[in-house]
């Protein structure tokens, strides 16, 4: 039993990730690297430093942070300005400790169970008429147990639950989850599983496989499938009708397309990465998918 999950983000009032108003309780960790991502901050696990030099006091003023690193991976710019080098930067989380503007902050925070729920529980007000907990990534699933006794105690307070998923998972763990569960938000990103790999770094049978499995298993729990439309990717008429066309037989299932966007781009110089830019969305695809949503009904 877990008792605590490595958590970066609580998100209250959303209207986005599942019925009604919504408290989204981001877990760090995902099997994942799509090419896309809009939150780098959730793939890695462990809490991580994060550098918005924008904030830095710069070295004449602080400081701080360099005199802190047992690694000396902090260096200062020709501004003054706070630089990591992630090639020594072990996350040992010391330096943002000391930071006093947050120009290097923590990304991720072992929190307790009781104490996530506490936080839930302060919107409960707002939960009337379908809202409630949606539980998302990263990948939820990539702690497992955490995740189980989240969902678990939920219950026990009587809080709505949803969950967002990229359906890599034991399926033992998937449906143990589904048992707690009032609805799913399930990515389908392609059938096609050479592409998937190229552009996630994972194939897609066992995540097609753990969705037939909750249709069959629980066809009763909705079920919310979700494809994030990317230029390059999955755009095409072929590749889009093939995931309409799955979706459409499987029981409990509804489809969403979630157009391209760029909004997560500036977290990944925080993050001292390089985003990997694609073509900008093309509209037309939209209406695209709408005549490819009525024709599987």
């Amino acid at each position: 039993m877990s008792r605590s999950a490595v958590v970066y983000n609580i998100q209250r009032y959303s209207l986005h990730d599942g019925p009604g108003i919504r408290t989204v309780v981001f877990f760090k960790g995902c099997p994942l690297r799509c090419r896309w991502c809009c939150n780098p901050e959730s793939q890695n696990p462990q809490p991580e430093i994060a550098c918005a030099a924008s904030r830095c006091l710069g070295q004449s003023v602080c400081g701080l942070c360099a005199g802190a690193c047992p690694r000396q991976a902090l260096n200062f710019g020709a501004d003054g300005r706070a630089e990591i080098d992630r090639a020594l930067c072990v996350n040992c989380l010391k330096c943002a400790e000391v930071c006093p503007s947050a120009a290097l902050r923590i990304e991720g925070r072992e929190t307790l169970i009781s104490e996530i729920l506490d936080t839930v529980e302060e919107d409960a007000v707002f939960y009337r008429g379908g809202g409630g907990l949606t539980v998302s990534g990263g990948e939820p699933f990539f702690q497992g147990e955490a995740l189980i006794e989240l969902l678990r105690e939920a219950r026990l307070r009587k809080i709505n639950t949803a969950l967002e998923t990229c359906g890599l998972a034991d399926y033992h763990l998937v449906a143990r989850a589904a048992a707690l569960l009032d609805m799913v938000i399930y990515d389908l990103k392609s059938m096609d599983s050479l592409s998937h790999q190229r552009f996630t770094g994972q194939g897609n049978e066992l995540i097609l496989d753990n969705f037939r499995r909750l249709g069959a298993d629980f066809p009763a729990l909705p079920k919310l499938a979700r494809t994030p439309v990317i230029p390059g990717f999955n755009d095409t008429a072929p590749a889009l009708s093939a995931i309409a066309a799955f979706i459409a037989g499987q029981p409990g299932a509804a489809f969403e397309a979630l157009p391209y966007h760029r909004f997560g781009a500036g977290k990944y110089a925080l993050l001292g990465r390089d985003y990997p830019d694609f073509p900008p969305f093309d509209s037309a695809v939209m209406e695209k998918i709408v005549d490819i949503a009525a024709r599987f009904g």
